[in-house]
């Protein structure tokens, strides 16, 4: 793919998003930031409300290898394909979310409940399958442990015990790997997605300011996911109490009122800290408490 000039701005920027289980996290994530994107059926190129972006879906396997390659100017992947890929790419962030938790996803070495191995160190000679084969052989290395690495093309937690002595497989609860009374022995990776970016990309002037404010956005929307907005007024002479009981992000707003003598407060708080310091500002002469939600967080 030819890349475009850096004296010239080109008319999109080419951003590839993982389909699949990440696919619903990451769309919901872009719209907390100010981008709606649809997706329809049978499509890898949804639409968005930015005519400067080309998004393409993805699988995450692949998102590094195309930016790294320029047919992608950037992207969202997960940090153990880029490790798996040995990709070249720039790496602009760490985007703390998956499927269902906050919690990153783990790779992790799993055998059969009731197998007689224990560690990682029986598995000497023994078959191992996984999709992520680099990550397997890396690991193995590492240890010093002889195995046989097959790759395995899904399903994975289904091959141990039948066609596979242990699995390498990836989790983000361990749900799927108790359904198929499997155990971990050890945890090999945890992993968040990263923003990517292609580094003759980031060379045009354009293309870089445009990644940046989606990084910007996107951190914004992951800062605000725990936080809350709190509202108050108060008289003057119970502002210190109340401003030493308050645990801010940062200082409280503070601004006088019409009616003399009082003033409103404003400050950001992480919301599950509301329920235990509510009554204790009520209790120090806040009135009009008004809690309120936030989109965007930036710092």
């Amino acid at each position: 793919m030819t890349q475009t000039s850096t004296n010239t701005q080109p008319s999109q920027l080419v951003l590839g998003l993982p389909s699949g289980s990440l696919m619903e996290a990451t769309l919901a994530l872009f719209a907390r930031a100010g981008w709606q994107i649809a997706v329809t059926n049978r499509t890898y190129r949804p639409s968005v409300d930015d005519p400067e972006l080309d998004i393409r879906l993805l699988r995450a396997q692949e998102i590094s290898r195309y930016v790294e390659l320029g047919y992608l100017d950037c992207g969202i992947t997960g940090r153990d394909w880029i490790i798996e890929n040995a990709s070249k790419v720039e790496t602009l962030a760490e985007l703390p979310y998956s499927k269902t938790t906050p919690r990153p996803t783990r790779w992790v070495l799993a055998v059969p409940e009731n197998s007689p191995y224990k560690s990682p160190a029986d598995l000497r000679g023994k078959r191992i399958a996984t999709e992520a084969v680099g990550l397997a052989r890396t690991y193995f290395q590492k240890i010093g442990i002889d195995v046989q690495i097959e790759f395995s093309w899904g399903s994975t937690e289904v091959k141990a015990p039948d066609l596979a002595d242990a699995i390498i497989d990836v989790t983000e609860t361990g749900s799927s790997l108790q359904a198929n009374k499997l155990r971990i022995l050890d945890t090999i990776l945890e992993s968040f997605p990263q923003f990517i970016a292609n580094y003759t990309s980031l060379q045009n002037s354009w293309k870089n300011a445009k990644i940046k404010q989606i990084v910007l956005m996107l951190k914004g929307a992951l800062q605000a996911r725990t936080l809350v907005g709190l509202k108050m007024n108060l008289q003057v002479e119970k502002l210190k109490n109340l401003l030493d009981e308050l645990p801010a992000l940062r200082k409280p707003t503070v601004s006088p009122l019409s009616l003399e003598g009082w003033v409103a407060v404003e400050s950001v708080i992480e919301e599950r800290v509301v329920r235990e310091i509510l009554p204790r500002l009520k209790a120090l002469g806040a009135e009009g408490i008004i809690e309120y939600p936030l989109n965007k967080v930036v710092q």
